[in-house]
Order: structure tokens, then C-alpha cells, then sequence
């Protein structure tokens, strides 16, 4: 894997925070970073695949049992 270096502005008081948590957790601010943002895009990655795994199931349809006649009329649904 590739690295790029980027630029953050970050509030003091969050730094502060987030340097102290990377220090419990033996890494450094950029590898706990890294570590969300893996995190962010694969939980990305799972969402799109999940909406297309949906769309493509609507778009097949669903086997509602009447194989694609429909035995009843709409006048005698209404019946009374």
C-alpha cells in the first residue's frame, strides 16, 4: 500500500485528546487515523454492496405465489 502525506487543521484541545488515546493504544495520531479511516471506507464499500445486492433482488422481483397471473378481479376485491 501507497502512502500520502496530507494536512490537517485540527482544534488544540482535540489533538491533545487524540495524542493521549494514541499513546494508550501504542500507536501514533496518523496510524490511529489511518485506523478509522480504514474503518470509514469498509464499512463504505459493505453499504454500496448491500444497496446492490437490494436493488438487484426488487428489480427480479419476488415469487408471490399467483406465478404472474393475477386470479382475482379488482371488482371483486371491492365487493361488498
Amino acid at each position: 500500500m501507497k502512502y500520502q502525506n496530507i494536512t490537517l487543521s485540527i482544534p488544540k484541545d482535540i489533538l491533545k485528546k487524540i495524542k493521549m488515546i494514541a499513546v494508550e493504544k501504542n500507536t501514533s495520531v496518523s496510524g490511529l487515523l489511518t485506523q478509522e479511516l480504514i474503518k470509514i471506507a469498509r464499512k463504505e464499500d459493505a453499504y454500496e454492496k448491500s444497496m446492490a445486492r437490494q436493488y438487484h433482488l426488487l428489480k427480479k422481483g419476488f415469487n408471490m405465489g399467483i406465478n404472474k397471473k393475477i386470479p382475482w378481479k379488482k371488482d371483486e376485491l371491492h365487493e361488498r
